[in-house]
């Protein structure tokens, strides 16, 4: 079946979403087109850029926020000497959700991956070795995902914080 082509462009903004593929892609450009009116693509519209104009990452853990350090790092209840390594905000918000984990948190920002062009330098580790440094960490435990990228990444880790002498390092269990 051949697409209509007005409709190439909204097709690869949808293609953007991570689990949406072309046919997928094509199904919303025509539900948009054909049920939408002005005013629900005007708030669309208007709530993405006030979205996305507000929300960065916290200056501490990396963690999205609308403020300058989020509501976990600003928590006074919190562990404050564990800090639980993650990929991104959405990896955090999981193990929240699941409850159980009081301590503080840090977000890589991605894996390190030789086939996604992503290096140590493009994640966030610098300033979790600050954070141990300077907060008097006493454990990390590294939660990235059992994966080649994900090993890969937490050997990293591991290697990096064997600096520090007095610091438990250990990583979440799988199984």
């Amino acid at each position: 079946m051949k697409q209509v082509k007005f409709l190439d462009e909204l097709v690869s903004c949808f293609e953007k979403l991570p689990g949406v593929g072309q046919k997928t892609a094509l199904r919303y450009a025509y539900y948009v087109v054909e049920k939408y009116n002005v005013e629900d693509i005007e708030k669309v519209c208007n709530i993405l850029i006030e979205t996305f104009s507000k929300v960065h990452k916290c200056d501490i853990c990396g963690m999205i926020t609308t403020e300058d350090i989020c509501d976990i790092c600003s928590d006074s209840t919190r562990d404050t000497k564990k800090i639980l390594v993650v990929k991104d905000p959405k990896d955090l918000l999981s193990i929240e959700k699941a409850g159980g984990y009081n301590g503080k948190y840090h977000v890589l920002g991605g894996l390190i991956s030789a086939f996604d062009g992503v290096k140590p330098d493009d994640l966030n580790i610098e300033k979790l070795e600050n954070r141990i440094q300077n907060e008097k960490i006493e454990e990390v435990i590294i939660a990235t995902s059992l994966t080649p990228a994900g090993d890969i990444t937490a050997l990293y880790i591991e290697k990096v914080l064997q600096q520090f002498s007095d610091l438990k390092i250990s990583r979440i269990g799988y199984g």
